[in-house]
């Protein structure tokens, strides 16, 4: 946008502050950097800029007189809490008492900033659905209003902007210019996102449909069911990521959901994985995806399925990376070609070369189920012997290792190591098994983890205590809380990394 034309936008936000606010505003050098102006009752007016720089304006603290000044010049407040002024992007969002009373207010400027998604103007044309993800106030809603811009303008689409708080097109019954031919329908509360999403579809024939912060599992349904309609979409979901969306039960369906599988030993052998695995459920809603990490910094997701399905797996996806320079220039770093995975006979391979010899293990007053389990978690060469005379090893608890007993004096008999761990529980035994196999933390399956957040999960229950699992990564926490979830339970990750782990808390 030209910089008057912006003046003269932030003018029209000036004119409803109260006389002694507007003057210091108005003579700030920065002015066209203004982003914010805060109006706290009891507190100094403050003014802020894009560049994080903050201003206190001297003089008398904010009065309720200098609030409802700006209050009674403003269309209404809708039930979340915003108003606008008509015909600008400018939101004002208000603060209540218990009571109800307005008491502090958030004026923030809005900006029409054309030239803005050239840099991505190719995957906007692409008749694509895309998902736009970054941090509150990197620029989601201006990309969006661009578009919106661009599609009906430049390509002479049927543009239909969902515009739920009027951020998008501006306050008022007429849009902003910024976002040019395209239609806008507004929405008379949040709740009834979802349903405007497909009256637009059903009622006015849209070739794209833009919406801003998908948040509900009734917006991702409706989402789903416009893509499903041939219908380009163009959103934004809460998340700064794509990981942040895969990890939201919510909003996971928008990229295809997620579930816990067990594969068959060929294809985990295929795969060079564990048997437990997370996979996507289906198509993703959305084709593409954009993080935007800096306000100029883009990275590009052009198969949102494969890059799924790539997090899932444990690995990290490699984006198309895009960047304006401080110089106008524009950058673009290729994605680097993923590994591919082996054949199965590659992998048969590689799983002949690891098999070692078993050790044959005896338990004594340890759960031979635990034990069974553990070692097919782990992978270890062992297994599991019903008579001492075939054992390698005894595996028994510190409570039966008294000297004299029955147990120890058979060990010593036949010349039997023998091994003690405090309790028999599991997580004991897979500690052992970890210790005497040597096998690192890393290199326990999903079949370990799920083996262990199920005993938790029982054991939750029944002692109606909050219990914390062994430090895990990212992708084996996520198949925990997917458990965890199903069992009707809530858990939290915490501490931090490498020992961040899962807490399960007792049904409430």
């Amino acid at each position: 946008m030209d910089n008057n034309i912006h003046l003269e936008e932030i003018k029209k936000l000036l004119e409803v502050l109260p006389p002694h606010v507007k003057k210091a505003v108005e003579s700030h050098p920065e002015i066209s950097s203004l982003i914010e102006i805060v109006l706290d009752l009891g507190k100094l007016p403050e003014i802020r800029f894009i560049d994080n720089q903050i201003m206190y304006i001297e003089g008398p603290s904010v009065t309720q007189d200098d609030i409802d000044y700006v209050t009674t010049q403003l269309g209404e407040f809708t039930s979340d809490n915003r108003a606008g002024i008509e015909r600008t992007l400018h939101r004002i969002s208000a603060i209540r008492n218990r009571r109800g009373r307005i008491v502090g207010l958030t004026c923030r400027i809005g900006r029409a900033i054309f030239g803005t998604i050239d840099i991505i103007n190719d995957v906007i044309e692409s008749g694509k659905n895309i998902l736009f993800m970054g941090p509150p106030g990197i620029g989601k809603t201006t990309k969006l209003r661009e578009a919106a811009r661009v599609l009906s303008d430049d390509l002479n689409k049927r543009v239909i902007v969902i515009d739920t708080s009027n951020e998008i097109a501006g306050d008022g019954d007429i849009p902003h210019p910024g976002i040019g031919k395209s239609r806008r329908m507004q929405v008379s509360s949040p709740d009834h996102q979802h349903a405007v999403m497909i009256e637009a579809v059903e009622n006015h024939m849209p070739e794209v449909v833009i919406i801003d912060e998908i948040g509900t599992e009734a917006e991702a349904a409706a989402a789903r069911t416009i893509a499903e309609r041939g219908v380009q979409l163009i959103g934004t979901a809460h998340g700064n990521s794509l990981e942040n969306i895969i990890s939201n039960p919510t909003l996971s369906d928008l990229v295809g959901g997620v579930q816990s599988v067990i594969l068959g030993d060929e294809e985990a052998r295929r795969r060079r994985t564990q048997k437990a695995v997370l996979e996507r459920k289906a198509p993703p809603t959305f084709d593409i995806a954009i993080e935007i990490r800096e306000k100029d910094t883009f990275a590009i997701y052009r198969d949102v399925a494969k890059t799924v399905d790539t997090i899932l797996r444990g690995k990290q996806p490699n984006p198309e990376i895009r960047v304006r320079t401080k110089d106008g220039k524009i950058e673009v770093k290729k994605p680097l070609e993923e590994i591919p995975l082996p054949t199965a006979e590659e992998a048969e391979k590689i799983f002949k070369e690891k098999e070692v010899s078993e050790v044959s293990i005896f338990p004594f007053g340890v759960n031979r189920g635990h034990l069974e389990r553990g070692i097919s978690a782990l992978r270890v060469p062992a297994r599991v012997v019903n008579s001492l005379d075939d054992a390698d090893l005894i595996i028994t608890v510190k409570a039966k290792t008294r000297p004299g007993t029955k147990i120890m004096n058979a060990a010593d008999a036949s010349n039997i190591p023998v091994h003690v761990i405090r309790k028999n529980v599991s997580s004991q035994i897979m500690k052992f098994l970890k210790f005497y196999f040597k096998t690192s933390g890393d290199d326990v399956s999903e079949d370990a983890a799920i083996l262990e957040v199920n005993e938790a999960i029982e054991e939750a229950k029944s002692s109606k205590k909050a219990l914390d699992l062994n430090p895990q990564n990212s992708y084996l926490r996520r198949i925990q809380h997917q458990i965890v979830k199903q069992a009707g339970l809530h858990a939290e990750s915490v501490g931090e990394e490498p020992k961040r782990r899962l807490r399960i808390y007792p049904p409430s």
